[in-house]
């Protein structure tokens, strides 16, 4: 039987060019994902596309890369102290590809509080800081030569183009198998049946005790000309609104909020020209900022499908941000802030709120 593996690697592009090009792969697929983590507006869809494209093409170029090492992997007195890294980057790399497949095909295995798409984003994390390392390691510049063949060219535009089919064939299998995957969003999370308890889900660690209500009040303040403080009285319903919930854990679901349109508080309060953002806290000290626009679109519901609002679920008043993912939606509200900024504390807010 003749041996196809020199034919195969007369077709592989320049062994430099593969590795920068895994560089640049993984760097674009984690900053896309991460980015998705902020964005749940159908607008963004282009963004899960490019992440899509970006970490399905890597496990072809992975292979490429296993066929040119494997002979210095399998031979043991041939490795150096870099070299069990490189292992264990290339296991992070494929378990972060398969999960990712497995998530997109509608695989469900029990993981506690965890889903696959949850160890996808685990693995996927972890991947860009041990190419790092391992690049320090192993780092050689591309040269000129790697990138004049217009062979190259073609290679790439085809892997592109394969990544972005097997993308579409996933989907379109998933919805053929009719598998949990089959009613997947362009962000990846999948529906919850009709039926279904909305899950009492919080960012991070944020599990505060049950809110007072004698003792709770709602502010707003900052530049405004009339801060307001409000009773949980004073926050009476006026308007009903079916919204879409999108949690970055994997799920979403549409239900009817009643609340108030913070926009109405904003208008209350008499907000300044000079005003860009608006911060939502909750009782926690967990807060995020919103630009005035999205801000004034954003509801402080009260209710939920009909029912006032559990602890669980934020009581006495939660935010319904539509276009946002779920951990926007802060819960326990106590304050909102006006102001010419986002509140750059956030960033921290959101990992420590809960301790």
């Amino acid at each position: 039987m003749p041996d196809l593996r020199a034919p195969l690697a007369r077709l592989d592009p320049p062994a430099r060019l593969v590795d920068w090009s895994l560089f640049a792969l993984v760097s674009l697929a984690t900053a896309t994902g991460v980015t998705s983590f902020w964005v749940g507006h159908p607008s963004d869809a282009a963004l899960f596309w490019t992440h899509a494209v970006a970490g399905l093409s890597v496990p072809p170029l992975l292979i490429v890369k296993f066929r040119r090492v494997a002979g210095r992997v399998r031979n043991h007195d041939a490795w150096d102290r870099a070299t069990p890294l490189s292992v264990v980057l290339a296991a992070v790399a494929l378990t972060a590809a398969a999960t990712g497949v497995a998530w997109a095909l509608g695989a469900t295995v029990p993981l506690q509080f965890w889903t696959l798409l949850n160890v996808h984003i685990l693995f996927g994390l972890l991947v860009l800081p041990l190419l790092l390392v391992h690049l320090r390691a192993r780092y050689r510049p591309l040269r000129a030569a790697d990138v004049r063949d217009r062979r190259v060219a073609l290679q790439y535009a085809g892997l592109v183009t394969a990544a972005g089919v097997t993308s579409a064939f996933l989907r379109w299998l998933a919805t053929l198998l009719r598998t949990p995957a089959a009613s997947r969003r362009f962000t990846g999370s999948r529906a919850l049946d009709g039926d279904d308890d909305l899950p009492v889900t919080s960012w991070v660690a944020d599990d505060p005790d049950p809110v007072d209500p004698a003792a709770w009040t709602l502010s707003v303040d900052g530049l405004v000309e009339q801060p307001l403080e409000l009773g949980v009285d004073d926050v009476d319903p006026t308007e009903e609104r079916r919204a879409l919930l999108d949690c970055t854990s994997g799920w979403y679901a549409e239900r009817d909020w009643r609340g108030v349109r913070l926009g109405d508080l904003l208008d209350a309060a008499g907000v300044h020209e000079d005003a860009a953002w608006v911060t939502v806290r909750s009782v926690t000290g967990y807060r995020w900022s919103f630009p005035l626009p999205a801000a004034r679109e954003a509801m402080l519901a009260t209710r939920l499908s009909g029912e006032r609002l559990t602890h669980g679920h934020g009581y006495p008043t939660r935010l319904v941000a539509p276009g946002r993912r779920g951990f926007q939606w802060v819960k326990w509200v106590e304050a909102v802030e006006v102001g010419r900024r986002p509140d750059p504390t956030r960033w921290v807010a959101i990992f420590l709120s809960g301790l």
